[in-house]
């Protein structure tokens, strides 16, 4: 994806309860990358609350995701998007025309235990890595 250096690429993470893959995926990204990328995530059905075995996933890396509240996403910020990630949300994550999709097939972490969640954790970092080399950001200065 080429982009000038002014360009800052937005990246929506979605999936079904915006709870645990989506918000580690945010946190991954924000983390890694910083202020070069926009970030947001979303649900298509929320969740009252960030999965709390996520949440203490993510804490142990040194990513605190504790304040991420799961949302619903809405056609404006999913247009404002340059990549879309779902994770496991089948049909009811949008596509949009030139706008670039994955579709990341992941565990869902929801009721399981925290060694699962580390696994589904340690996946998102390393396709949030790849993610990153591929959206050719600028150098952190």
């Amino acid at each position: 994806m080429e982009m000038s250096a002014s360009d800052v690429p937005a990246v929506l993470f979605l999936c079904v309860h915006n709870a645990g893959r989506s918000q580690m995926g945010a946190g991954w990204l924000r983390h890694l990358a910083g202020d070069r990328v926009s970030v947001y995530s979303g649900g298509s059905n929320p969740a009252s609350e960030t999965n709390p075995a996520a949440v203490e996933a993510m804490a142990e890396v040194g990513i605190d995701i504790s304040s991420y509240e799961p949302q619903l996403w809405t056609d404006d910020i999913v247009r404002q998007c340059d990549v879309i990630i779902s994770m496991g949300c089948g049909d009811v994550c949008p596509v949009y025309p030139a706008t670039r999709h994955e579709d990341w097939e992941l565990t869902d972490p929801a009721g399981q235990g925290l060694d699962l969640v580390r696994t589904v954790r340690d996946e998102i970092r390393d396709r949030v890595s790849t993610l990153i080399e591929s959206l050719d950001l600028p150098p952190t200065d």
